[in-house]
């Protein structure tokens, strides 16, 4: 088993290998590891771990009666996720590498990541100025039949992408040729899919690549049979996610 101890970075969204993750970073615990981050040598990765939380919100501890508007905000790097941070998380992550780490004048950062190796969360250390974990990487499998699941995924992927569109009243761009090697494919449809959070962990947490391609077979029929039946949505880009605030 391949271990590997690095910065925690826990967000209300899963990232995927292969996929890009700008995020505003202003609270004092993520600007700390970001400094830290940033004085790695520029021909090594500065690589952090980025997990979700589970309920999709930090886990403050609460007690009976009355919040008290004199206590001072709970502080530190464990801050909003309870006496035992990682039951805060979910499980299996993705290590992410900075490409860029700008901060600004204020303290803040602006940072511009990419997901690169999925991660499973051994456990959680709050000792320091920011949280830490002890990870296993975890292997991508194949699986049975990957390359024709993805033939199927990425056609019902367009299909779903034509249906969203319309729903939206907005016209389709794809952005591009979709990739073929089925571990990408199932990783953007996996993104890109207009999914809660624990949807998007159970596709992030797959055995192999195959069953995750099953698995969004599933749900494109699915949601494409949707989104026959409503004449609109709300306005939403499918291929691009917000800034990540923390």
């Amino acid at each position: 088993m391949t271990t590997v101890r690095l910065p925690l970075f826990p967000l209300n969204t899963v990232l995927f290998p292969g996929l890009v993750l700008p995020l505003n970073v202003f609270e004092e615990r993520y600007r700390a590891m970001m400094r830290t981050l940033a004085k790695t040598p520029e021909d090594e990765p500065r690589r952090f771990a980025v997990v979700a939380i589970r309920d999709g919100h930090e886990v403050a501890p609460s007690a009976p009666g009355m919040p008290d508007p004199t206590a001072a905000p709970e502080r530190g790097p464990a801050a909003g996720f309870g006496a035992d941070p990682a039951k805060a998380f979910h499980g299996v992550g993705c290590v992410a590498d900075a490409a860029t780490i700008r901060e600004r004048a204020d303290g803040t950062f602006e940072v511009l990541a990419t997901g690169t190796t999925r991660v499973r969360l051994l456990s959680v250390d709050a000792s320091g100025p920011y949280l830490t974990a002890e990870l296993e990487e975890l292997t991508e499998e194949p699986g049975d039949e990957a390359g024709a699941l993805a033939e199927g995924v990425l056609r019902a992927f367009r299909q779903y992408q034509k249906r969203l569109a319309g729903a939206r009243e907005r016209s389709l761009s794809t952005g591009g040729e979709l990739p073929d090697e089925p571990s990408v494919v199932s990783y953007l449809v996996a993104a890109a899919m207009t999914l809660d959070t624990p949807a998007k962990q159970r596709l992030l947490q797959a055995p192999d690549t195959a069953s995750r391609l099953r698995d969004e077979l599933k749900l494109l029929r699915s949601e494409t049979a949707i989104l026959r039946t409503l004449p609109s949505l709300p306005a939403a880009d499918l291929t691009r996610s917000p800034t990540s605030l923390n």
